[in-house]
């Protein structure tokens, strides 16, 4: 694993909505080689225009961050207000709307990184909870990491998907000391 200092945060913008598009096909090409589509499917987040006006919204919204590891853009951090499909807090929180990174930098820490950069800003505004929602489904490899970077399971839910199967999420909170 590489050491997380070696991995720089910087804050994502408007043009880097194709940074985070990139990052989104590789990962989904990624699961969807492995036979992991419940997640994202399988085709290219740059190929669906509610993904590309969802990449245009987090790159434009103030919450992107982006880790490089030297010159490479290695994955992407999106942080705001939670999705409404999710069951509410009860208290002031931060949210993780989006962690994606490059799966050819996988066992770099880069998640772990971010994650951590998340609970920084959280803990920066004065907050004492981060949560996050994910793909619930299959094994359920998603949820561990979570739990293992410090988050523990709490709600699960279903998104209703017209015309497609419904989609597990399973809520994850971090209390921030």
């Amino acid at each position: 694993m590489t050491d997380q200092q070696t991995i720089a945060i910087r804050p994502g913008g408007p043009d880097d909505a194709a940074t985070v598009l990139r990052l989104l096909d590789s990962a989904t090409a990624w699961l969807a080689a492995r036979g992991r589509t419940g997640q994202w499917g399988t085709e290219p987040a740059s190929t669906d225009p509610r993904r590309i006006a969802q990449a245009d919204a987090w790159a434009g919204g103030g919450g992107l961050y982006l880790a490089r590891l030297g010159e490479a853009t290695v994955g992407a951090l999106v942080v705001g207000s939670a999705t409404a499909y999710v069951p509410p807090a009860t208290e002031p929180e931060l949210f993780v709307n989006l962690l994606v990174t490059d799966r050819a930098y996988a066992g770099h820490g880069i998640g772990a990184r971010l994650l951590a950069y998340a609970a920084e800003l959280a803990r920066d505004r004065g907050l004492g909870l981060l949560r996050v929602d994910c793909y619930g489904g299959d094994d359920r490899a998603l949820v561990r990491f979570y739990e293992g970077c410090g988050f523990t399971a709490t709600d699960r839910f279903t998104v209703e998907r017209p015309g497609r199967p419904p989609w597990p999420g399973q809520v994850l909170e971090r209390r921030l000391g």
